[in-house]
């Protein structure tokens, strides 16, 4: 219990706080530039969405955590469980659908061939509101389930349901009703990885035929002389392989910490910390091709 509490206290916010950090410096940049900016691109209005995802995810989870270490019961009460639970999970819709568009986005620029999906692709910032919005809306029904089934620990009989955070659980529900939101979620999931996956390969391709243009065009010594796209690009790449490694690794952590009987508190940790690794780390992936830039 102590170790527990030691981490829940200490560690686990010590990595939380520079993931705030970082993702409020990358709003404010781009949010800057998207008000005072002569050009407005809608690449600037989609990094601005999801590090706004990413802040609200880190906040949700650690305000969770924290009343579960300090025991502040009267924070999450009734409404207090249902909200931070709901946003936790609708950020986190969010976030991958974000990092989706983001992806497609970047690959469409860099891709001229691509000319079915270069219709598709949002010319100013203002055309992508409409995605933003289909994101916000169907991740909200995905969640709106918790709205009703989510309440607090101490208004009923906890025997065999599923707990969230110390004072929170889930009600049980029909198996109908869990299977149609699983089935959402795993849909919701598999789409946009695959969409992802699919712009992430498209990427890495075009990259390696660029490399190989300016092997035989120039000498070695100029490959790293690339252009602002490319280098936009290879952070997207690393973008997505963070996301991509987050997520399959908190899906397999999850899913073996509901294989065994008994929990123990650092397999929790590990597990709370691979939901908001991709959160924490994405800004400073972002403020890194920012920092290339401005060298150059």
């Amino acid at each position: 219990m102590i170790w527990n509490n030691l981490i829940r206290t200490t560690i686990f916010p010590s990595l939380n706080g520079p993931g705030i950090m970082g993702n409020i410096l990358i709003f404010v940049r781009h949010a800057y530039i998207l008000v005072k900016g002569t050009e407005r691109k809608p690449i600037d209005l989609i990094i601005i969405h999801l590090a706004f995802s990413n802040l609200a995810l880190i906040c949700n989870i650690e305000i969770a955590d924290m009343s579960t270490v300090f025991h502040w019961r009267n924070l999450l009460g009734e409404a207090g469980c249902k909200m931070v639970i709901f946003l936790g999970r609708l950020a986190r819709g969010l976030s991958i659908c974000t990092t989706s568009l983001l992806s497609m986005v970047q690959a469409v620029t860099i891709n001229p061939r691509m000319t079915l999906w270069r219709k598709l692709k949002p010319q100013t910032a203002g055309q992508v509101l409409p995605y933003l919005l289909l994101f916000w809306i169907f991740n909200s029904l995905i969640s709106s389930n918790l709205l009703h089934y989510i309440t607090a620990v101490s208004t009923v009989n906890t025997s065999g349901v599923h707990m969230y955070g110390g004072y929170c659980y889930m009600a049980p529900s029909r198996l109908i009703v869990r299977w149609f939101y699983i089935c959402l979620m795993a849909l919701r999931d598999a789409i946009f990885q695959s969409l992802m996956g699919w712009s992430s390969a498209s990427m890495a391709l075009h990259l390696y035929k660029h490399h190989k243009r300016v092997l035989y065009l120039h000498s070695s010594k100029c490959v790293n002389s690339s252009s602002p796209e490319i280098r936009a690009t290879q952070s997207t790449l690393i973008l997505m392989a963070s996301f991509l490694f987050f997520y399959w690794a908190d899906f397999i952590f999850s899913f073996y910490i509901g294989s065994i009987v008994t929990y123990d508190s650092i397999l929790l940790m590990i597990n709370l910390f691979l939901q908001v690794g991709y959160a924490v780390f994405s800004p400073f992936i972002l403020i890194c091709r920012h920092l290339h830039v401005a060298k150059d």
